[in-house]
């Protein structure tokens, strides 16, 4: 039995459990209960990105101290950082494992509802919908069936203003992370090219899922707005207790 075979009937079978409650749209509500699984899966990794940023806050002045001694020698500069982040056992990569880790799973889902079918086969799952609007289609296609607001057209309306909302309380937090902890310390900024680009740009990467719903897949899309959701919740909480370690520490 292939991967998607698998996936298919894992899908199928939660949309069996919902469909008392659920009726016509079991199927994506399927997907957004497989996704809360996933992240629920991936949260530990997640707890741990957390604590890894607030250990590398933390060693931004030893780093700075670094920078300053091996500023003529960047070779040095490296081994330095690489060793002081192996003693206090930090990771600058850790944040990126539990991105990584759920890439499988929206292209499982991307694969099993794009045009190209399932495997060259078919399941049930192609035929259902989220209201009128099919999960295998595409925003474009809902345009095609009655347009922006038409019946198909209204579910990717709702969908663009969750994703909006989700992005504007994304963007909020950011700007407020970054000028707490910037990407790069206030007394390393000068000189440094593209860094003023960088830290506006960064912000606004969160409205770039609204171009990800617009061409993906609705089951595909949403994978990414229930991902995205969690992300923001679970980033708030986690970074808000991250902040008020120190101070319950120091209590």
């Amino acid at each position: 039995m292939s991967v998607f075979a698998v996936f298919a009937s894992l899908v199928e079978r939660l949309a069996d459990l919902v469909q008392p409650l659920f009726h016509g749209s079991a199927a994506a509500a399927a997907i957004v209960l497989f996704t809360m699984l996933v992240r629920l899966a991936v949260h530990p990794l997640s707890r741990q990105a957390a604590r890894g940023q607030q250990a590398r806050a933390k060693l931004q002045p030893q780093l700075a101290e670094l920078r300053k001694k091996h500023r003529k020698d960047p070779e040095r500069l490296r081994k330095a950082v690489a060793e002081l982040h192996a003693a206090e056992k930090v990771s600058p990569f850790s944040g990126c494992l539990p991105s990584l880790l759920q890439l499988p799973a929206f292209f499982l889902l991307y694969q099993l509802f794009s045009d190209s079918g399932f495997g060259g086969g078919h399941t049930t799952l192609l035929d259902h919908t989220l209201l009128s609007a099919p999960l295998r289609g595409r925003w474009a296609d809902a345009l095609g069936h009655g347009g922006l607001i038409g019946g198909q057209g209204l579910v990717y309306v709702g969908l663009f203003l969750f994703v909006a909302g989700i992005a504007t309380f994304n963007y909020r937090r950011t700007k407020r992370q970054l000028a707490t902890q910037p990407l790069v310390p206030a007394d390393q900024q000068e000189g440094v090219p593209g860094l003023d680009a960088m830290t506006k740009f960064m912000p606004l990467m969160s409205f770039g899922t609204l171009i990800t719903v617009a061409v993906v897949p609705l089951a595909a899309a949403l994978y990414v707005v229930t991902s995205t959701t969690w992300s923001a919740l679970e980033r708030a909480y986690l970074y808000r207790e991250a902040a008020a370690a120190p101070v319950a520490t120091a209590a």
